[in-house]
C-alpha cells in the first residue's frame, strides 16, 4: 500500500483521491491477506477497545452520496466477511455485551451526515436494514436537514430535517449532533422522541472552537438522557500547537462537573496521526487534501480552524494509543467505576435505549 500511495502521489493525486483507491485496495487485501488481516487484528488488540463507531458516509458531493456509502458499507462488509469470528457488525446493545464477553472487536456503522439519504426518507430504512446505527445530522455545511458549526450564517433543523428526526426515531438510530450549529442542534433536541448525543465533541467553555458545544447544549443534551463523547483533536481542545492529553482531561472533566458523570464519554475522532481526523494512512507531507479549485466539502478553513500540520498532539499517534487516555484519565483522579462509565458503559446504556 505504501508504494501505491506513492505512485499516486507522483501523479499528482490529493489525499481525498489516494483515500478512495486505498480504502478499495485496503478491503481486497484484508480478504486476500493473512499478514494484512493479523496487522488488522494486532492493532485492535493493541487498543484494547471492544467496540469502535465507523463512519460510512460523511462530506461530499451530494450526487453521489448514495454511491459512496453503499460502496463504504460493501467494504466494511468485506471487513467483517474476512475476519468473521473475530470482527462483529453491531444491531443491538446486546451485541455488544455477548462481543465483550467473548473478547472480540465489532464495528458500528454511522454516518456523519445526511447526504446520502437525498430526498428520498425510505433510504434511512434501507441503510438501517444494512446496519446503520448512528447518523449525525450535518458535517460542517449546510445541508436538506439543517446547518453545520461553520456555516456563518446557519439556521435551525429544517421542516425536512423533522421529518428525517421522525423517521430515525421510528427506525431506533441514534442522533448525533457533533457537526452541527447550535440552533439545529438544539431544535433536533426539540423534535427528537428519542435523547440524542454529542458523540465527539469538545467544551467550548474550556477552549473556543466552531466544532466545540456550549455549556447550554451540553447541559440541554444530558437533560433528556443524553450522551457527550470528548474528541482529542489537538486544535479542536486547545489553542496551543502543542497539545498533551491534560488538556482532553480538562474537558472530560469540566463536562464531569457540568452535566454528571453519566452522560460523559470518548469519542476521539482520530485513527492516525496528523492534527485533524486522520486515517491510519500516513500521506506524504507534500499531498494536498483536494486538487487546488475544487470545492472544500468538510467546510473548514485549515488555519481558522487549527488543522494545520504544526498542531501536535503528544501521547496518541493512532488507535493503538488507547491505553493512554484511560491512563491520564486514572492520574487525573477518576477512579474504576467512574471509569467504566466514561469508557463505555455511559454509551452502552443509550444505545441500549434508542436501538435497544
Amino acid at each position: 500500500m505504501r508504494k501505491s500511495l506513492a505512485e499516486y502521489s507522483s501523479k499528482g493525486l490529493s489525499r481525498h483521491e489516494a483515500g478512495r483507491l486505498l480504502g478499495a485496495m485496503a478491503a481486497r487485501e484484508i480478504q486476500t491477506s493473512a499478514a494484512a488481516r493479523k496487522a488488522y487484528l494486532d492493532l485492535w488488540n493493541k487498543s484494547g477497545v471492544t467496540i469502535a463507531s465507523s463512519t460510512y458516509s460523511g462530506p461530499g458531493p451530494v450526487s453521489s452520496a448514495f454511491e459512496d456509502a453503499v460502496r463504504a458499507i460493501s467494504q466494511a462488509y468485506a471487513y467483517l466477511s474476512a475476519l468473521d469470528g473475530e470482527l462483529f457488525l453491531v444491531r443491538r446493545a446486546e451485541d455488544i455485551e455477548r462481543i465483550y464477553k467473548m473478547d472480540k472487536h465489532g464495528i458500528i456503522l454511522d454516518f456523519q451526515n445526511t447526504l446520502a439519504f437525498g430526498e428520498d426518507l425510505d433510504r434511512i430504512d434501507t441503510f438501517f436494514n444494512l446496519g446503520l446505527r448512528m447518523v449525525q445530522l450535518t458535517y460542517n455545511l449546510q445541508n436538506l436537514v439543517g446547518s453545520g458549526c461553520t456555516e456563518p450564517h446557519g439556521g435551525g433543523l429544517t421542516i425536512f430535517g423533522r421529518e428525517v428526526v421522525r423517521h430515525l426515531n421510528e427506525a431506533g438510530i441514534l442522533i448525533d449532533v457533533s457537526h452541527c450549529n447550535e440552533q439545529t442542534a438544539f431544535d433536533a433536541l426539540k423534535a427528537s422522541t428519542d435523547p440524542i448525543i454529542i458523540s465527539h465533541g469538545s467544551s467550548k467553555a474550556v477552549c473556543y472552537h466552531d466544532r466545540s458545544r456550549s455549556d447550554e447544549l451540553a447541559k440541554a443534551v444530558a437533560d433528556r438522557g443524553g450522551y457527550f463523547g470528548v474528541n482529542i483533536i489537538p486544535g479542536f481542545i486547545s489553542a496551543s500547537t502543542e497539545v498533551t492529553l491534560d488538556d482532553f482531561a480538562q474537558h472530560v472533566e469540566h463536562l464531569v462537573d457540568l452535566i454528571g458523570i453519566d452522560h460523559v464519554g470518548i469519542g476521539t475522532d482520530k485513527a492516525g496521526p496528523g492534527p485533524g481526523t486522520e486515517s491510519l494512512i500516513e500521506y506524504p507531507e507534500n499531498m494536498p487534501n483536494q486538487q487546488p479549485g475544487t470545492f472544500e466539502y468538510s467546510g473548514f478553513r485549515r488555519e481558522e480552524h487549527r488543522l494545520t500540520s504544526n498542531y501536535h498532539l503528544k501521547g496518541y499517534d493512532n488507535f493503538g494509543d488507547w491505553p493512554n487516555l484511560t491512563v491520564r484519565l486514572a492520574k487525573r483522579g477518576f477512579n474504576e467505576e467512574e471509569l467504566r462509565k466514561i469508557l463505555g458503559l455511559n454509551f452502552l446504556r443509550i444505545f441500549r435505549e434508542v436501538v435497544g
